[in-house]
């Protein structure tokens, strides 16, 4: 398995196979609110069984935070450490621009996400309807 990552139109239509699955099949999440104006702001992971897309997120930057969304595994791949992989290589990602992440969590994640060291920073809020929570995590800067 592999993470890769990128700005271009590939790395992006394989984040969406997976986005698409997870988010808009199975959660029901519109497409006009799954697809929203930061795509191409956005850097994308993709992580790959073989050359199968199984796993998604992206990263963008604002006001020298840095913002992780979209974290998604496709239902077949759950529960083997996907989510940590992906979570993993876009802090390592992160490490080299930003000191801060933030993420707004589904709520039934919160305790995978206080399990990689985010910490619950508002009440829960609706987000395309669904329960969520905003989470931070300080990272170190590389030098």
């Amino acid at each position: 398995m592999r993470v890769n990552k990128g700005q271009d139109e590939a790395i992006w239509r394989d984040a969406l196979l997976v986005r698409r699955a997870v988010f808009i099949d199975e959660q029901g999440v519109s497409v006009e609110e799954e697809i929203d104006a930061f795509e191409s702001e956005s850097v994308h992971f993709v992580l790959y069984d073989d050359d199968k897309p199984i796993a998604a997120g992206r990263f963008r930057t604002i006001d020298g935070v840095g913002k992780i969304e979209r974290i998604c595994v496709l239902p077949s791949y759950r529960g083997r450490g996907i989510g940590k992989q992906m979570m993993e290589a876009i802090e390592q990602y992160a490490k080299q621009h930003v000191t801060k992440v933030k993420l707004n969590a589904q709520t039934h994640a919160e305790p995978f996400y206080k399990q990689l060291g985010y910490e619950t920073v508002s009440d829960v809020f609706l987000d395309a309807g669904i329960p969520h929570v905003t989470m931070v995590k300080t990272i170190n800067m590389r030098s």
